[in-house]
C-alpha cells in the first residue's frame, strides 16, 4: 500500500507532467514546497517500487502502474473539491486545502457515490479535468491568458487552484471557468493586460494572467 506521502508525490508529479514534458526534482520540490534533497530520496523509493522511472538530469516519468495510481489520487481530489463546493457550499478558494486532507482516506465505494451524486462530472470547480473511473482523462488544448494578444476573445478554461488569495481575488472579479472575456490591450515589457469582462474594464497583471488557462471563445 502507498503511504500518504507517496500519494502526495505521485499527485505532484502528475501536476507537473500535465503541463511539462518532464518532471524535474526542482519542479516537484517547488510543487510540494520542500527541499530538493528530500525529493531525490523519495523518487528513488518510488522508482524501486516501479511507479516511476528516473534518470538523473532527465527527470521523472510514470510507469503504467504509477500513472494509474496517480490518476486515482487526482480523481479523489478533484471529486472532493467539487463535492465540497457544490454540496457543502465551501468557497472555491478553500476546497483545495480541504480536499488535500480527505483525498487519502475515502474508499472507492464513497468515491463512486460522490461521482454518482454529482452526475459523473468532467471538471472540478477550478476547471481542471476529473479522471474517469477507468483512468481516462480528456484535456482540452489551451494556453495561458498571459499569452493572449490584444483584440482576442477567449473563454476561461481553468485557473490554478493552489493559491487561495488568487482564487479569492478572481472570485471577486467573477472570473470563473466558463467566463468569456476580451483582451483590449497589452502593455509591453511584461506589462498588464487590459480586459473587458462582464461589461467592465479590469486590469490583470502578467503574474495573475499566467495562472489562468483559456481557449478560443
Amino acid at each position: 500500500m502507498l503511504t500518504q506521502t507517496m500519494e502526495d508525490y505521485l499527485k505532484a508529479i502528475f501536476d507537473v507532467l500535465e503541463f511539462e514534458n518532464r518532471a524535474t526534482t526542482s519542479a516537484i520540490a517547488t510543487r510540494l514546497d520542500i527541499a530538493p534533497a528530500s525529493v531525490t530520496a523519495m523518487i528513488k523509493k518510488l522508482s524501486r517500487l516501479k511507479l516511476i522511472t528516473y534518470e538523473p538530469y532527465q527527470g521523472v516519468q510514470f510507469t503504467e502502474i504509477g500513472k494509474r495510481a496517480a490518476l486515482e489520487i487526482v480523481r479523489h481530489h478533484r471529486l472532493l473539491e467539487l463535492f465540497l463546493s457544490e454540496t457543502l457550499g465551501v468557497p472555491w478558494e478553500r476546497v483545495h486545502e480541504e480536499a488535500e486532507k480527505l483525498e487519502h482516506v475515502i474508499s472507492e465505494d464513497l468515491e463512486d457515490r460522490i461521482a454518482l451524486a454529482l452526475k459523473n462530472p468532467s471538471v472540478d470547480p477550478h476547471g481542471a479535468p476529473i479522471p474517469a473511473r477507468d483512468g481516462s482523462m480528456q484535456r482540452v488544448q489551451a494556453r495561458r491568458l498571459s499569452g493572449v494578444g490584444a483584440g482576442e476573445t477567449v473563454t476561461v478554461l481553468e485557473v490554478n487552484d493552489r493559491d487561495s488569495e488568487l482564487l479569492r481575488y478572481l472570485g471577486e472579479l467573477k472570473l470563473f471557468p466558463g467566463t468569456t472575456l476580451q483582451v483590449k490591450s497589452v502593455d509591453p515589457f511584461e506589462g498588464p493586460l487590459f480586459i473587458h469582462l462582464n461589461q467592465r474594464e479590469i486590469t490583470l497583471g502578467r503574474r495573475v494572467a499566467d495562472k489562468i488557462r483559456v481557449t478560443a471563445a
